[in-house]
């Protein structure tokens, strides 16, 4: 018996150490899998910036180059012949700081009242809302074309931020995050004391729905940057492309200029990657902001 007693702590040691190296087997196996999926993920941005600095007839080389080599400049230069490249990064800068800020407006005022006010037809028109989002995006194109057209806004950068200023997404994000994080009581007690509803929105509620702000705002400026159905559809001139267009014009049949194309892209991308590094914590914030109270 003495002997039987003796043996039970070894044997919950020995499964213990089992367990812990199980763990540590499963963990290190997960690392790899996520570091294999980073590697596959990040290997086009590593090419692009490689071969933005390779010259044409390099780029196809066999085995592809690996490594950086000295003709961006070059590339540069064909690159600012062939398009009006920095005017074309000037207006995708403009056009994506009107839409994020016509965004955040429209769609912070529309969540904050489907949020914290009462009014008729509430549940109906916000279900209407969200009833856009199921329409697929091919389904706007042509009548789209035909009210820019009609307004006169064909080859106008209005175009492009205007009619997308009040997004469902962005409303229902939006009324989410005021209806978890703005307290009711806060709310009723600004009201007591004689603040206008527009005051309690812009002192009150829009201070408190910061995280959201910042989120829908990040994700609105990147889909604006990189945008290219509607300015397809509705810009004429190579002056007032915004980037993806203006790129989306190098390419030829006959003659190609890679290397000018991969700087540009280079140049493009470079902002969107810089501005996800520093708010990457502010959109993951954001979009769990709510989710457990």
């Amino acid at each position: 018996m003495s002997a039987v007693l003796h043996k039970l702590p070894l044997g919950r040691e020995a499964r213990t150490a089992k367990g812990v190296a199980v763990n540590h087997t499963s963990k290190l196996l997960a690392y790899a899998i996520v570091g294999i999926g980073a590697l596959i993920m990040l290997a086009p941005f590593y090419f692009m910036f490689v071969f933005a600095t390779q010259s044409r007839t390099d780029i196809f080389n066999v085995p592809p180059p690996l490594w950086f080599s000295g003709e961006l400049l070059n590339n540069i230069k064909v690159l600012t012949t062939r398009l009006p490249f920095w005017k074309n990064v000037g207006w995708s800068l403009y056009v994506g700081l009107m839409s994020t800020a016509l965004t955040l407006l429209f769609c912070s005022m529309a969540g904050y009242a489907f949020a914290m006010l009462e009014f008729r037809f509430k549940k109906a028109l916000f279900a209407l809302v969200m009833g856009t989002m199921m329409v697929p995006a091919f389904m706007n194109m042509i009548p789209s074309f035909m009210v820019m057209d009609t307004l006169g806004w064909i080859d106008t950068h209005r175009a492009l931020y205007l009619p997308g200023a009040a997004s469902a997404f962005g409303i229902f994000l939006m009324r989410q995050f005021a209806a978890s994080t703005v307290p009711h009581e806060l709310i009723n007690a600004a009201r007591i004391d004689g603040c206008s509803e527009l005051g309690i929105y812009w002192r009150i509620a829009l201070p408190l729905m910061k995280p959201a702000l910042g989120t829908l705002g990040l994700i609105t400026f990147i889909s604006s940057w990189n945008n290219f159905m509607n300015p397809l559809i509705v810009m004429r001139t190579a002056e007032n492309y915004t980037l993806p267009l203006a790129l989306r014009s190098l390419f030829s049949t006959t003659s190609t200029e890679w290397g000018a194309l991969m700087a540009g892209s280079a140049i493009a991308t470079l902002p969107l990657l810089v501005l996800f590094v520093i708010s990457s914590r502010q959109l993951i914030a954001g979009l769990t902001a709510g989710a457990v109270k």
